[in-house]
């Protein structure tokens, strides 16, 4: 039986006053990869950011992790945040500080004290992204395809039902944009539902998912996994 983790329904999506997306519906459940594609501009960031509480929520009928996007108070946010993760097209890591010290950071950020436990859970999720080898590394002595698996890595820290990935391979190069899809996939097929947002056609027809489709203002939910009409 699914366990749904996301539910909008004729939900409006605004940035400040703006209306940007009107009457969007669509639900995800536990483990499934879904795309959010459409040009940009044309809202897939903005669903992104409502879903994880840094854009307000007010009319409709949208659900998070639980949450009542519309009820959701500045106090309960980070409680949100911690039950997701979140991926970003330009990695937003710390330039003064190694890889190791990147994750660390977050953890003692949401309430970790013991070195030895802070340590042993950055290898392994290091590990778990293929970045054993690199704890010690500078973000910039990494390749942008390194970086942004250090990227996933921080998101996947508090063990997350949900990763949010907004543009995760915009900024790389065609293979290495490969072996990121390939890792969201395996996360996806290990428990946690992903939504990725894309403008890369030509990736998603290699790697088909479920799409929904930021189309003239509202979202369309394809409902189907291929995507070779764009």
């Amino acid at each position: 039986m699914s366990e749904r983790i996301i539910d909008f329904n004729k939900a409006q999506i605004y940035q400040k006053d703006h209306l940007v997306l009107k009457d969007v519906s669509f639900t995800v459940d536990k483990g499934e990869f879904v795309f959010i594609i459409g040009p940009t501009g044309s809202g897939k960031s903005s669903i992104l950011k409502t879903i994880y509480g840094d854009l307000p929520f007010e009319k409709g009928h949208a659900y998070a992790l639980d949450y009542d996007l519309s009820k959701l108070k500045s106090k309960e946010i980070p409680y949100l945040r911690r039950r997701l993760g979140v991926v970003f097209q330009d990695f937003q890591l710390l330039t003064d500080r190694s890889v190791f010290e990147n994750l660390a950071f977050v953890l003692k950020a949401t309430g970790w004290k013991d070195k030895k436990k802070i340590q042993q859970h950055c290898e392994k999720v290091l590990e778990n992204v293929g970045m054993a080898t690199k704890a010690f590394k500078m973000p910039y002595a990494l390749s942008g395809g390194e970086q942004q698996r250090v990227g996933i890595a921080r998101a996947l820290l508090n063990d997350p039902e949900l990763i949010l990935a907004d543009e995760p391979t915009g900024n790389l190069d065609p293979d290495t944009s490969k072996g990121i899809m390939k890792l969201l996939e395996n996360i996806s097929k290990n428990g946690r539902a992903v939504i990725m947002a894309s403008h890369d056609y030509m990736l998603m027809n290699q790697f088909p998912n479920r799409t929904l489709r930021c189309e003239q203002g509202t979202l369309i939910d394809t409902k189907q996994k291929a995507v070779s009409n764009f």
